[in-house]
Parts: structure tokens; sequence; C-alpha cells
């Protein structure tokens, strides 16, 4: 016993400081950052706008990491028309559309007005094409002038296109001058931008036209007949029934016999339907050079047929630019 009691001692201070060198240890290890917890990502504060640094360092995250995509959602692509074209501000002295305007829904037939200074037409005519967003064409054509175009004064234009429409989408309708010659510098092209849309959203109307066929001679000059035209739903459908009566019949609607008395380049300046009455105020070109009963008689009838179409009408006055005694005189 007395032998043993020596090495009993030994073992226990032994296993003491033993002990005292383990718990010495991890508190190191548990207090000591770890190389792992130094390279850690430090949190970003999402409350405070990026910095210019920032904004480098993720691009430079997106090139070098393939999983990164930056590809912008479909609803935020913007568009850019056909390069070499300019806006209808930038060339309102030289082209103005009438129909359609900017950011219209179109459907085909898409009819086509305006003017141009007879500078813009070459042997009466000049180039019109429909482009898509991605800048694939889907339908060109030729616009042709209405009246003399040796001149520098504007002269109405009209053309027409058929085409076979992006279920949605947007677009740009693109007029060039017509320059015959190779120097480049007298090239010029409006862009109007377009929207399409699928059958879904489209609403049916019906406008109204004379017809050599059925009312051969016009015997009766107020007989008027419809052909039924797609436009986009909108809330302003008599503003759009009229904007449709005032591109004229297609050519597939005149080779029925369908014609308009109404002349070319007529802007409705403005449409109101107040307790039944519907007042349709239009350019000075509804009248000008419209002599005989007869043709001032379809003319009003036209327009009255196309807004009495709708259940809110009753009555229709019509007036140009604001006057409505002393119009449509034959």
């Amino acid at each position: 016993m007395k032998k043993t009691l020596p090495i009993i001692i030994l073992l226990i201070i032994a296993a003491v400081i033993i002990s005292l060198i383990l718990m010495f240890t991890f508190q190191k290890t548990a207090i000591a950052p770890t190389n792992e917890s130094q390279e850690a990502t430090p949190e970003v504060d999402v409350t405070e706008p990026a910095t210019g640094e920032e904004i480098n360092d993720v691009n430079n995250d997106i090139n070098d990491n393939p999983e990164v995509t930056s590809e912008v959602p479909a609803e935020e692509t913007q568009t850019t028309p056909p390069a070499g074209t300019s806006t209808a501000q930038e060339l309102a002295d030289r082209i103005r559309l009438t129909t359609p305007t900017a950011d219209q829904i179109v459907t085909s037939p898409l009819a086509i007005t305006g003017s141009a200074r007879g500078t813009w037409y070459f042997e009466a005519s000049f180039p019109v094409k429909l482009y898509t967003s991605a800048g694939q064409i889907i339908a060109q054509g030729i616009a042709q002038a209405q009246s003399d175009w040796m001149t520098e004064n504007f002269v109405p234009f009209k053309a027409e296109l058929s085409f076979t429409a992006p279920t949605a989408g947007s677009g740009y309708l693109v007029l060039v001058k017509d320059n015959p010659s190779d120097m480049r510098q007298y090239d010029a092209a409006l862009a109007v931008p377009v929207k399409f849309n699928n059958s879904a959203s489209l609403k049916t109307v019906k406008i109204f036209f004379g017809n050599n066929v059925q009312n051969p001679g016009a015997e009766d000059c107020t007989l008027v007949y419809p052909v039924t035209r797609s436009i986009a739903t909108t809330p302003a459908v008599g503003t759009a029934a009229i904007q449709e009566l005032l591109t004229g019949p297609t050519e597939a609607e005149k080779s029925q016999g369908y014609f308009t008395s109404l002349n070319s380049g007529v802007v409705l300046q403005k449409l109101t339907i107040v307790d039944g009455i519907a007042k349709a105020d239009f350019s000075k070109k509804l009248d000008e050079a419209v002599g005989g009963s007869c043709r001032v008689a379809s003319i009003a009838s036209q327009i009255r047929q196309t807004l009495l179409q709708f259940p809110s009408v009753k009555t229709v006055v019509i007036s140009i630019d604001g006057r409505s005694e002393d119009i449509l005189q034959p």
C-alpha cells in the first residue's frame, strides 16, 4: 500500500495537468477566428443604393460566372426603330401621318393615310414598310400621291398593307422618302411605333360607304352601305369607327363597288357624345371642293350612319373647325 500510494498521486496530478492543457487549447481555438471565417463575404445593406464600385463588382461576377444571367425580362425589353429613321416630330415639316397614329394597335389590311411634301415622292409614290420589334419586315408596299406631286407643298397620300401579324408585341411603320439618286445625304424615313394584338382584343364595327353596284347611278344620294372592320377594343369606339371611315374602302371593297365621298386627308378633330347627341368636328378639308348636292348628302350620310350604329347616339351634329351652320353646302 505504501508503495502504490505515490503512483496513484502521480497519476492524479498527471490527469489534472492534461485536463488543464486540453481546456486551454479548446478556449484558444474557440476565440481565434479561422481563415475560413476571415474570408466570408460581408453582408450588404440593401437599404443603401449600390455605389459604382459595387455595380462593377456585380457586372464582373456576371461575366465570370456562367450560371448568372444578365438577360432582361421580356416585358422590360425596349424596342428601337430601324436604323436611319427619324421621329414624327423630327420630320413634321416634311411628312405627316394621319393613320395609323403612334402606338395604335394595327390589323390587316392596314390603311395608311397622311400627307407629305412633293419632294418626298418620286413619280408620285414612295415605299412603306411594316417591321416587327425584332426588325423583321412583315409587309411592304407603295404609298400613292392623291393629287399633283410636282410641288413643294404637302400632298395627301394613301397606302394599304396586308400582313400576318404576331399574336402580340410591337413594331414600326416606316415611310421612306423615295430617293432615286445615289446621294445618301438625301435619304430620310419616318418611323412610327405600332402595336399588334390577337383577335381576343378586337372589336367589330361598321362603317358606311356608297356603292355603285347596290345603288347604280346614285338615284338616292343618301343611301350608304355597311362594311365591317376590326378595331382594337377601346372606350373611344366612336372615334375609332370614324377614323376607319376616313381611311376609305380597301382595294377589296372597291372591287365590290364601294366608294367614299369624303375627301382624302380629312381629320377628325374632336368627337363628344353627351345625352345622345354626337358632335363630330372635322378639319376644313371635309367640305373642300365638294360642289353638288348629291355628294354633300352622301358625305353627311356616311358620317351619320357610322355614328348612329351605337345605341348611345340618337342625333349627329357635324361641324368644321367648330362651325355647324354654313358647312357642306351644295
